[in-house]
């Protein structure tokens, strides 16, 4: 079982906002939806891919190894410029194999369950003194079930606190499994109106209102943290928020926490030679006192509102 791989993109330690205590995250690659305020773009798609990081670059007239090597002009040079064209990407990454400075990378690497879990243990001091462990995010960690699950079996025969980060659009069997070495669930309900949701992440939200309920039910010991990110112009009003608040689980041990919106994935589009749909959404001037409104509404013990 140490044996089988899945695809990472990075393993991110001394994290403490994703689950209880010190915790090291694992982000893995792939996800079933494409919400267009995503701040893990590179986490999207199941395959490895090129990022430029303009940055880091030595100088095109210095080094220029990338440009040399690349066969499809990808890489080029405009007015003394070097300018990323994913469109014409092959994905080859024989520029990240020349680049000396490490502006050319690949978003995701081929690892075990083992190599993966000799990462996270070396905090293990951290872990016993916060109450922290691994969580498993992405993009989707349970998109990469087989992967996922083996990473979440050893971690618990290992007695590491399990968590993960889902965003609930996954089978039901797959999140069922998961939650059995599991100390805490994290699951994020970004709104109730089906329609709006398949707008605005590429896919509607049955399964994971379905899936949300089922955990509640079979595992009413699980913790679970529901969260929301408020987007402007998505679901930041109190009728969204009031609507997913009056439609979490009766039952089971929920707790429902609001995410504030912010743009720390912008560079990571431009990386990729993507579009980022939020590059000029800014929060108004009423934003943060309509988050603290907000809040009131998710905190209030009273579900009906």
């Amino acid at each position: 079982m140490n044996k089988i791989t899945g695809t990472v993109v990075n393993i991110q330690k001394f994290s403490v906002h994703d689950g209880d205590g010190i915790r090291t995250v694992v982000f893995l690659k792939g996800c079933p939806l494409r919400c267009s305020w995503c701040s893990n773009p590179e986490t999207q798609s199941f395959r490895p891919e090129h990022g430029f990081l303009p940055l880091r670059c030595i100088s095109p007239s210095v080094c220029g190894r990338c440009f040399e090597t690349c066969t499809t002009e990808a890489m080029h040079v405009s007015d003394g410029v070097l300018s990323f064209d994913s469109s014409r990407c092959l994905q080859c990454m024989e520029c990240v194999r020349n680049c000396p400075g490490q502006a050319q990378v690949t978003y995701g690497e081929l690892l075990s369950v083992e190599e993966v879990l000799q990462k996270v243990e070396e905090d293990t001091l951290f872990y016993e003194h916060s109450h922290g462990g691994m969580t498993l995010s992405g993009g989707e960690a349970l998109a990469q079930p087989e992967f996922a699950l083996a990473l979440l079996r050893e971690a618990h025969r290992r007695h590491i606190h399990t968590a993960i980060e889902t965003c609930g659009c996954i089978p039901w069997h797959i999140l069922e499994d998961a939650c059995r070495y599991l100390n805490q669930l994290l699951y994020d309900v970004k709104c109730i109106d089906p329609l709006r949701h398949k707008e605005f992440t590429g896919q509607d939200n049955a399964l994971i209102l379905e899936n949300l309920h089922k955990v509640a039910e079979h595992f009413p010991e699980l913790p679970i943290t529901v969260r929301t990110p408020v987007i402007p112009g998505f679901n930041d009003t109190c009728k969204a928020i009031a609507a997913i608040k009056q439609h979490l689980p009766n039952k089971g041990r929920i707790t429902y926490e609001l995410l504030p919106f912010h743009r720390m994935g912008e560079s990571k589009y431009a990386a990729l030679g993507r579009g980022y749909d939020y590059a000029n959404i800014t929060p108004d001037s009423q934003y943060d006192e309509r988050m603290q409104e907000l809040q009131r509404i998710a905190h209030d013990k009273a579900r009906q509102i």
